[in-house]
């Protein structure tokens, strides 16, 4: 009795599967986590053999000690809402002027043009050189940092919406126009669209500059915040909590690049790019 052809034809080949598709994210973030732990043991390992000086580098361990007692006291948690709210002001000021400038901007090429050099004279001058204006200013209020933090993220932003409203199609623009679209509704309709990828990539730039600048002022000036915190620690030779406060940090950043790739994520979930790596 012969076979029919349907029971010789192969199995048909399956896609990836969703554990095959995750596999190698996961098998990255173990590695990310194996190499944090290989540093954290040379660190200890060096501190502990006096090959550096345990004074000017505790072993780890005594770092997060000082880290876990940090976290039952009022004062620390304080320092870090200061440090928080200030990031979240100053990046959502910046947000708000780099998109208003730069959809008003880059939709007028008189005033793209008028106004190029400015940019490109202004964007490169770093926002710690102007600490002593600010201070001048404001002294060691937040509002010295919320300054420099504008100041440095609005940059980020103001560039890639001008890069995003020059990449719209001329010929979609021009469509609009012929319906008699207002500006407010090619704005909404036609810029946005295009626009929003770049606006995303603009955010996650300038929310990782904004953390920085915002440390950096509460460190130099001494804004309140964990930035003044860490200064003191290391004034008063506290080095186990000088670098608890350092770690904070760290952890702070890491949670800003989630926060933004999430957003990002959320925002272009229509995207090519992002639709990509779900698939």
């Amino acid at each position: 009795m012969t076979s029919s052809p349907a029971t010789l034809a192969p199995p048909a080949r399956r896609g990836p599967t969703a554990r095959t598709r995750r596999s190698p994210r996961r098998h990255d973030v173990w590695l990310g986590i194996a190499g944090v732990a290989i540093v954290l043991g040379v660190a200890e390992t060096l501190s502990r053999t006096g090959i550096v000086n345990p004074a000017f580098l505790p072993p780890v361990t005594e770092m997060y000690a000082k880290l876990f007692e940090l976290l039952g006291e009022g004062d620390f948690w304080h320092a870090l809402g200061l440090t928080v709210r200030g990031w979240a002001i100053g990046l959502a000021a910046a947000m708000v002027l780099g998109i208003v400038l730069g959809f008003v901007i880059g939709s007028v090429p008189f005033l793209r043009a008028f106004t190029s050099s400015t940019i490109e004279f202004l964007r490169p001058i770093p926002s710690v050189a102007l600490i002593p204006l600010v201070v001048l200013l404001f002294g060691t209020k937040p509002q010295s940092a919320f300054l420099l933090v504008v100041y440095a993220a609005v940059w980020q932003v103001l560039v890639q919406v001008l890069y995003g409203v020059a990449d719209v199609d001329p010929v979609a623009r021009d469509t609009a126009r012929s319906y008699r679209f207002g500006p407010l509704r090619i704005a909404r309709s036609v810029i946005y669209p295009t626009a929003l990828p770049y606006i995303m990539t603009g955010f996650r730039l300038a929310a990782a500059v904004a953390l920085i600048l915002e440390i950096t002022a509460e460190l130099v000036i001494g804004v309140p915040g964990l930035g003044r915190e860490i200064g003191v620690a290391q004034s008063s030779a506290a080095y186990a909590e000088t670098y608890a406060l350092v770690i904070v940090v760290g952890l702070i950043g890491v949670a800003v690049n989630l926060l933004a790739r999430l957003v990002e994520r959320k925002a272009l979930w229509w995207h090519p790019s992002v639709r990509s790596e779900h698939s």
